[in-house]
This record gives C-alpha cells, structure tokens and sequence, in this order.
C-alpha cells in the first residue's frame, strides 16, 4: 500500500472451526444475529445483495465477487458513491478448532474524507468482528439494541 492510499485491516480468532464460520458469514439469516436485520439471500459468487442494518433504514446494496468454501469471501458495498472491495479470509487455527477471521477493505486516498473512512470502518469491522465472536462462540447477540441511539 502506497503512502497516498489507505486500506482497513482488522482480524480476530474465533473458536469455531471454519466450516461453521463461513456459514455464519454467507447465511443471512446467521448475520442477523450478530450484523444486519435481514438479507435478500445467501452470498454465494456474482450475486446482487441487499443488505438491511437495523440501526439504518435503508437497504444496502452488496456485489458478491468470489466465495471459495471455508476459506474466502469478497464482495463490493459503497462506500460514499465509491465501490469498495472487502475481502474475508479464513485460516484454520489450533489444529482446526479455531479460526482466524481477516478482513481487509479497499482503498481510499489518504485525505481527509479517506481518513473519516478510515476510522468509521475500521470501528466497524472491528465491532463485527466482536459480535461474531460473541455470537459463534457463546450465542450472544451483542448488535441488539446496540444502536438504538442512532435511530433518534
């Protein structure tokens, strides 16, 4: 990465293997415990989402680059009129009982208006990441109610 872009980078183990985490990343009905409020269907490769968070009332529309089973996902969402890739890779940890989870979000000039991206998302991926760890590793769901106070 050069010094005139910028890029997201947030990971964290999770003690699942990673057949159980790849699902609870492609089902949306999964995500909805811990991510979104709902989505219009499974991420699977070169498909059109929409995604709907439930502390915005919009629909978030998602392009489904590739999925390789247990392994990779990628995907481009908007981000201020700018199609940004995110990238998931799952690497199998402790003899496969565990996974770490690496996300990575593609690129913004290094301004200001890059910079806001910056932290806003890194904040986010840094949250979902948490709250799929308390959902996979102890069925918590720690988005509800989380929000709430952006709704007012």
């Amino acid at each position: 990465m050069a010094n005139d872009t910028l890029q997201i980078k947030a990971a964290i183990q999770i003690a699942k293997p990673a057949s159980e985490v790849f699902e609870a990343i492609v089902d949306p009905v999964k995500m909805s415990n811990y991510f979104i409020a709902s989505g219009s269907g499974r991420m699977e490769e070169n498909t059109q989402l929409n995604w709907r968070f439930p502390e915005f009332d919009m629909d978030v529309p998602v392009r489904v680059d590739k999925v390789e089973k247990d392994t990779y996902i990628s995907y481009y969402w908007d981000a201020d009129g700018q199609d940004m890739l995110v990238e998931m890779k799952l690497e199998p940890a402790d003899e496969g009982r565990a996974t770490v989870v690496r996300v990575s979000e593609k690129e913004r000039k290094n301004d200001e208006a890059g910079i806001k991206w910056l932290v806003g998302n890194t904040e986010g991926w840094a949250n979902f990441l948490a709250c799929l760890k308390a959902y996979l590793d102890h069925g918590i769901n720690l988005r509800k109610g989380a929000f709430d106070y952006m709704k007012k």
